[in-house]
């Protein structure tokens, strides 16, 4: 089993996550941001990840190091259960509908940490999560993890529907790169031999 344990501690937030990359998508978080909680329990269960996140973050200024912070740890959950990334199959991609929003999301296991954002929010707030902390919360994600992640809006009006669409996509592609090659179950899928730096 894939699975990864973090503890990061600051000033700003103390995180607790775990996650298991060959699960049914079960998932529990307690970040203190009920649309981060409802976004990261949409892309467990559609990457049929399982995640737990308990995170004490000061909220009372705002959701930004909460959500960058997660970001951060999942992102080094994902690096840590992944190893060498040996087997994987490296590329994923989900052409995501939801409702008159349709984003694609496509991942490549690089060993690159890089984000590729193009998704026109339409408001500034959903409720009350500020919408520019999804930027953020995928370049954490990307950079800890060592993915590169294409985040593209294709249409849509409404916001919420965008970011759960790129929230479910990005499940989805990360699903399909994280899966194992039976056929090249001893191999990394790289002409360089490891997937990390240029060129890769």
């Amino acid at each position: 089993m894939r699975n990864a344990s973090i503890h990061r501690q600051t000033a700003e937030t103390d995180i607790r996550l775990t996650l298991s990359l060959e699960g049914r998508g079960d998932c529990q978080t307690q970040s203190g941001c009920g649309f981060l909680d409802h976004m990261l329990q949409l892309m467990a269960r559609h990457g049929r990840f399982d995640l737990q996140v308990a995170c004490r973050g000061d909220t009372w200024v705002d959701d930004h190091h909460t959500v960058e912070d997660v970001g951060i740890a999942l992102g080094q959950a994902f690096g840590k259960a992944l190893g060498d990334r040996r087997g994987v199959r490296r590329y994923g991609q989900r052409l995501l509908p939801m409702d008159e929003a349709l984003v694609l999301a496509a991942v490549d296991l690089s060993g690159r940490g890089f984000l590729a954002m193009d998704l026109a929010l339409p408001c500034a707030k959903v409720g009350t999560f500020d919408t520019e902390l999804v930027r953020e919360f995928f370049q954490a994600v990307a950079r800890e993890a060592g993915l590169t992640l294409h985040l593209r809006l294709i249409s849509g009006l409404n916001t919420h529907h965008i970011i759960e669409a790129a929230f479910k996509g990005f499940g989805q592609a990360m699903r399909e790169a994280c899966s194992l090659d039976p056929q090249h179950p001893d191999d990394i899928p790289s002409t360089k031999g490891t997937l990390g730096g240029e060129g890769a």
